[in-house]
Order: structure tokens, then sequence, then C-alpha cells
């Protein structure tokens, strides 16, 4: 089996054979999941030439290998169909089953312009709600406002604690979290009675995990009395526990799409090949995108 190898300085030398030792090492697992492209080979179901998006890991490539249930079947294989896949399916899914929306409801959605925050935004607005997102440029605020959200929120400009206890007294009904941190402090803040909070993700403490050792700023009240005072309730929700779900909610989203009253938001960067990967990346965590980044693999000469 390949084995694969670097290249690492031992110590000082003038002699490179010297100073240098060539040593294995594990390569890190790529995760992300999603990917669109045609059917090049199959032994089941789908048909040389279909179009599909996978849920699976390992979209970092070139050629995927997939078993069929991690693949949806799609109408063409087009940047727009990608953010409906698992960005999409998870607005919808997490809205629908864990947060039980209703219509002429507060919905506070963070995160808003971004990849599946877009999505909510949308979905809340179309079931009949006042939208409430949250952002970080005005170039954002602009854009949620195009898509519909009734009040955007620039966090870097406004405080969003100070906004939603202002304007909201009553509190909000639901929200779509996917921010983590003192964000998720501020929705717990101004929750409403029976409010629910779904939570999708923790963004803002990916790159070093400070999310998950987030203390809360205001420890004099615990979460528990907090959510028990309102009747309130926090509940999470992982893509792959809804993923039998998932076909319906592709054909309603596909529709909504393809009758121009959904929209299916790409980000204008032109990233191409394999190579440019590791900049969207910076790119989303300096949160410059709006929308969905897609990586187009048909271009670009691949140098890794």
């Amino acid at each position: 089996m390949v084995q694969p190898r670097k290249i690492v300085c031992q110590k000082l030398s003038t002699n490179f054979r010297e100073c240098t030792a060539i040593v294995p090492f594990q390569v890190p697992a790529l995760k992300p999941g999603e990917a669109l492209g045609i059917v090049l080979d199959v032994v089941t179901k789908l048909k040389k030439g279909d179009a599909v998006a996978s849920t699976s890991y390992g979209a970092f490539a070139e050629h995927l290998v997939s078993k069929e249930r991690f693949l949806v079947k799609v109408p063409a294989a087009v940047p727009e169909v990608l953010p409906i896949i698992v960005c999409g399916l998870t607005a919808s899914m997490a809205l629908e089953y864990v947060g039980h929306m209703t219509h002429v409801e507060t919905v506070l959605i963070t995160a808003a312009a971004g990849a599946t925050g877009q999505f909510a935004v949308q979905l809340a607005k179309l079931a009949g709600n006042h939208v409430i997102g949250t952002c970080s440029s005005p170039d954002r605020v602009e854009y949620l406002r195009s898509i519909g959200c009734d009040r955007p929120i620039n966090y870097r400009e406004e405080k969003v604690f100070d906004v939603l206890k202002k304007e909201y007294p009553r509190g909000v009904d639901l929200v779509f979290e996917s921010v983590g941190g003192r964000m998720f402090e501020a929705c717990v803040n101004n929750i409403a009675r029976n409010g629910r909070i779904i939570v999708i993700g923790a963004i803002a403490g990916y790159q070093d995990s400070s999310t998950w050792k987030h203390k809360p700023s205001n420890a004099t009240t615990p979460l528990p009395s907090k959510l028990l005072a309102k009747s309130a309730s926090v509940r999470g929700f992982f893509f792959n526990d809804y993923f039998r779900e998932s076909q319906a909610h592709t054909k309603k989203l596909t529709a909504l799409v393809q009758r121009g009253r959904l929209n299916a938001g790409v980000d204008p960067s032109n990233v191409y090949g394999l190579e440019d990967i590791p900049n969207a990346i910076d790119y989303m965590y300096e949160r410059k995108n709006i929308g969905k980044i897609v990586v187009d693999l048909t271009k670009g000469s691949p140098k890794l």
C-alpha cells in the first residue's frame, strides 16, 4: 500500500541530507460531503449519465465513489442545484420536523446570509412569518432584504441582544441557530414563551473548538432554568437522522426554485479546481460569502 511521506528538518546544517529526513504521516480526512456531478459507472438503479448530488464524504475530489443511498437524482448538474442538497434540505427539514414551524410567528435566523440560512429565511417567509436575520456586513443586509427578510441585523454594527430586547419585547417564537457562543446566548435570553430553538451547528467555534468550551457569560441563571421559566426548548438537528425524508423535500425545494419562488443563492466568487479549495475555505471563515460557495472541478489544473 502506498504510504504518504513528508520531508522534515531535524537539525540545522549546511548538508541537506544530514539535516532532513523522510518520514511517513497520516493524511487528514477530507470530510466535505456535498458534490454534484454525472454518473460514470453504476451497479444498481442509477444510469450512466444521470445527474446526481452526493451527500457522502469525500467531495474534494475529481471522482467520487459513493453508495447509492447517499445519492439524490437531480434535474441537471448545474451550480444552482448544489445549495439545495444538505443546505436547503437542512433548513426545510429542521424547520418542519424539529422547529414545527407554523405561520404568523416571529422567526430568527442566525448566519442568515449563509448557504443554509438563506433557505431558512425564505422558507420561513413563504410560510407567512415575520423573519429576523443576523449577518456581518452591509451587502449581506441588502441581500437578506432582497430575499424577504423583514429585519436584517448586522451584528458588527448593532448588538443582537439589544435589538431583540428593544424591538421584540415579547421574544421570538422560533430560532434557527448555527453560530453558537454568545449568539446562542442572545437567542436563549430572547426566546418567547413556548419558544423553540433549533441548533444545526456552531460555526463560530469550528476552527478552534471554542464553541464546545464556551461558558455562558451570565452563569447566575443556568440554561435549564431559563428554558423552564418560559416553557421553551432547545433541540438539535443532525442531517443523517432525517435522510429518509430528504427525497420528498428535494422535490419540494426543486419545484420552488423552478417556479421562481425560492432563490438557491450561489456565491458569485469564481473558485476553480482542487488548488483553489483552501482559498474557498478561508473565504468562508472570513464570512465573506453570500450563499453557497461552489468549487468548479471541471476547470482549473489540479496541482495536488
